[in-house]
């Protein structure tokens, strides 16, 4: 699907929002161009995966994560996989390609296969807030594991139980890896 932006361009000064003219249908046009060519590199790089993808006036923002991690050549790849299938002749653009960071909130459940093991700190949608280590993910739940002290049920001082929570992903408001130093 070519986009032939320049006429776009021209046209959007006298368009009205929603025609096929306008700016919003623009923007439309180069996500939706954009979105297939990622796609079409991370069906070749199976190990990666978008995070993220914004595109507003001239700017393209690709947020990207890894099974293994990302490297500063596979930011560069994504790039270039985008850029040179889009003219600059006919659309100026600022391309930027990132990793998901390590202080990044976790959005996708992809993500969590990556980090069992580690301690999560997760906020539900209802604001209660745990920290536990990462026992368990799919593309369903996950589970959080950790211990508590608690009053003894019978006599005085406390004893260390262990919890544990399985939490949807449609629960969870945000979720952060708790980095240790």
């Amino acid at each position: 699907m070519p986009i032939n932006v320049v006429y776009l361009q021209r046209c959007k000064k006298k368009s009205k929002r929603g025609d096929e003219k306008s700016p919003l249908f623009i923007l439309k046009m180069l996500e939706d161009k954009v979105k297939e060519l990622l796609q079409a590199y991370f069906d070749t790089r199976t190990n990666l995966f978008l995070i993220q993808l914004d595109v507003n006036d001239n700017n393209i923002k690709v947020v990207i994560d890894g099974d293994d991690g990302v490297t500063v050549d596979d930011c560069v790849a994504v790039s270039r996989s985008v850029e040179h299938n889009l003219d600059r002749d006919e659309l100026d653009f600022a391309l930027e390609v990132t990793s998901a960071g390590a202080t990044s909130p976790l959005t996708a459940p992809r993500q969590y296969s990556k980090h069992i093991g580690r301690t999560l700190q997760v906020k539900t949608i209802e604001n209660e807030k745990y920290e536990g280590t990462l026992s368990f993910s799919n593309d369903e739940i996950i589970k959080l594991k950790w211990k508590a002290r608690e009053p003894k049920p019978v006599g005085k001082g406390k004893v260390t139980v262990q919890k544990e929570i399985e939490l949807n992903y449609n629960q969870i408001q945000q979720a952060k890896v708790k980095l240790k130093f």
